[in-house]
């Protein structure tokens, strides 16, 4: 029964990008996005039966479906692992994957290729079902893949465009930059342990009593590359706004609830082995709030809607990190929780606006739409107010937690974080001033054309919104429904966390006060001041330098992409030219010999006579001459 309904879970979206594919086109764009939606409620609602189970029997389901490799004493099945982290990943991948699919059938709906949309749709939600619910870091290894290889074909949909072909190449590439030090980690803890299996390997590290500390170290410093490249995290982390190319269903996806994280969860599932190596947990932490500072002020001066929102995402994601350094898994989860609830809903929030103005994505463009669009403005308000860390929607309880753990153990990241919370505040409602307030700046034809969005668009977005107001209530202090349901897979559940006295009161009235500062400042200059961006040629001094994002891929293409394409011509006009001479010419010589060899087949019998007796005197020489 387990099994039967672990493979429905599975499959479905499998069986939704088959019938997409081949049956998609005939039986038109409606059909499509019923089959692709539907085969991931399906998906969604087996979930809820496994948390339920779960939840109630307290014990994971392991299904093995059958042996894979088996080489030597290293033996490894393809199974599947169904406990409270994965149920409860699957729950907003699924759950929200659920909306997406739903928001995509009125968005899309003018597309030519909706079909191969869903599709594409379906076979990421597959992979990254695969991902979460595999048993082994290889069965995992193969949704980590697959998931890239969708983002590189969603992000590219519309292919006509060039710079979105560059946009998806630029996520697969990176992508497999970080892919390759995971491949190294799978590596080391397979020849360490002669098992990738998550729970063989718990067991092995936890009962070892000689531990090669070195290669542990090296196996988890490899493992959280796979994850900076997957969850962008300095350096690898330039793909990720680029990813806008897609389109805006697409960005909620992978921005979310799905992509982004997958490198927090396969963290979070080899807590036993970073909780043995404090100095890559250091790294981690040091990384992840540099990131999230940095993403958060190029976020600042970002004009372009989506953008604004996927350094929001680089920025959130250097928080999670913050909290895996510092052992706090649960914490991390949690905002990864909180996050996919408003993320989502700003992602889809900014889409209902694009498509209302027929395209737009400039900020500078648009305003006073609060009257035109009052479903998407409140839905997104609700949405802005938790990311800021406004009480009590979502993001004051996870963001708290992350700045409370964080000052516990390192005063320097706690300002960091603190100071990127603040930018958050700032930016967000940048966005909002700027989107829905005083008056409108686009032209009079899209004025004209002004309306709110569809049902199937404005519906998800409710949905989202409400989460977005109750997600906390998963984790009040003293009373953390998430940190008792994780605590079978964590070795320490740190109760400090959700305690508060008047020490933490007074932590949460800073973050409070720091985030209704970086609303007040918006405020002032948006609307008080009614300033509007300037134009990308008159950005002058440090706004430029954060306009232009550091510079960081011009120095990428300066280090990287030039040498290796000027290296590349070296070879091809050198190398491959002396290469491609010398084999032309051994095959002029092969084709000379041959045409002369050729005259030698000239049907005389006599001739033929003589050659065999040459050559029969020559053997019958060479055997004597041997003896």
């Amino acid at each position: 029964m387990d099994t039967n309904l672990a493979l429905v879970l599975l499959l479905t979206p499998l069986l939704g990008f088959l019938i997409n594919v081949f049956f998609g086109k005939k039986l038109g764009k409606t059909f499509s996005g019923i089959v692709g939606t539907l085969s991931v409620v399906v998906s969604f609602a087996v979930t809820l039966y496994f948390f339920g189970y779960i939840t109630v029997a307290k014990q994971p389901i392991q299904i093995i479906l059958f042996d894979w490799i088996s080489i030597s004493n290293f033996n490894l099945s393809f199974g599947l692992l169904l406990d409270q982290l994965s149920i409860l990943w699957l729950l907003f991948v699924t759950g929200i994957g659920s909306l997406i699919h739903l928001y995509s059938i009125s968005y899309m709906h003018d597309d030519e290729k909706m079909h191969t949309f869903f599709a594409y749709l379906n076979l990421f939600v597959f992979f990254m079902i695969t991902l979460v619910i595999g048993s082994n870091l290889l069965v995992m290894f193969i949704g980590w893949e697959g998931v890239g290889l969708c983002s590189y074909l969603l992000i590219g949909f519309w292919h006509k465009n060039q710079e979105y072909n560059d946009a998806a190449k630029k996520a697969f590439i990176m992508n497999r930059i970080g892919d390759l030090g995971l491949l190294i980690g799978i590596f080391i803890l397979g020849m360490l342990f002669s098992t990738l299996d998550f729970t063989t390997l718990k067991t092995a590290i936890s009962g070892a009593t000689n531990l090669n500390s070195y290669w542990l170290g090296v196996a988890a410093f490899a493992l959280f590359i796979g994850a900076c490249g997957k969850s962008a995290q300095i350096p690898l982390y330039t793909w990720l706004p680029d990813a806008m190319a897609g389109p805006t269903p697409v960005s909620a996806l992978i921005h979310a609830a799905t992509m982004v994280t997958a490198g927090i969860f396969m963290i979070s599932r080899l807590n036993f082995l970073f909780d043995l190596t404090p100095e890559v947990q250091n790294i981690i932490a040091i990384i992840g709030a540099i990131t999230a500072l940095v993403a958060a002020t190029i976020g600042l001066v970002q004009n372009d809607i989506k953008k604004v929102l996927a350094y929001s995402t680089v920025s959130q994601l250097g928080l999670m990190f913050l909290a895996l350094g510092l052992g706090a898994y649960q914490v991390a989860i949690f905002h990864v929780v909180t996050h996919a609830f408003f993320k989502a809903c700003l992602f889809l929030g900014s889409g209902s606006v694009i498509h209302a103005l027929g395209g737009e994505q400039d900020m500078r463009k648009m305003g006073g739409l609060k009257k035109a669009m009052p479903i998407t403005f409140m839905t997104m308000l609700v949405a802005s107010l938790a990311i800021a860390g406004i009480f009590p929607f979502a993001g004051f309880w996870s963001k708290d937690e992350i700045l409370i753990t964080a000052f516990e153990h390192n005063i320097v990241l706690w300002v960091i974080g603190s100071v990127a919370s603040i930018m958050t505040a700032f930016y967000m409602f940048r966005l909002m001033y700027l989107t829905f307030f005083k008056e409108f700046r686009g032209t009079e034809d899209q004025k004209h054309h002004l309306h709110e969005s569809p049902s199937l668009i404005t519906a998800p977005l409710i949905i989202l919104a409400v989460l977005s107001f109750i997600g906390g209530l998963i984790s009040l202090p003293k009373n953390s429904w998430l940190n008792e349901y994780l605590a079978p897979i964590f070795r320490k559940v740190t109760e400090e966390e959700h305690t508060l006295g008047t020490f933490e009161y007074g932590l949460m009235a800073i973050a409070l006060a720091g985030a209704f500062i970086g609303i007040g400042i918006a405020y002032s200059k948006y609307i008080k001041q009614n300033s509007v961006p300037e134009e990308d040629s008159k950005i002058t001094g440090i706004s430029k330098v954060l306009y232009n994002k550091y510079y960081v891929d011009e120095a990428y293409d300066v280090l990287f992409v030039k040498p290796i394409n000027a290296l590349s011509g070296f070879f091809r006009d050198y190398i491959e030219t002396s290469i491609s001479a010398l084999v032309f010419g051994l095959a002029k010589v092969t084709n000379e010999l041959s045409f002369q060899g050729k005259k030698l087949h000239n049907g005389s019998i006599g001739f033929y006579l003589f050659a065999f007796v040459l050559g029969l005197c020559a053997i019958i020489s060479y055997l004597f001459l041997a003896q």
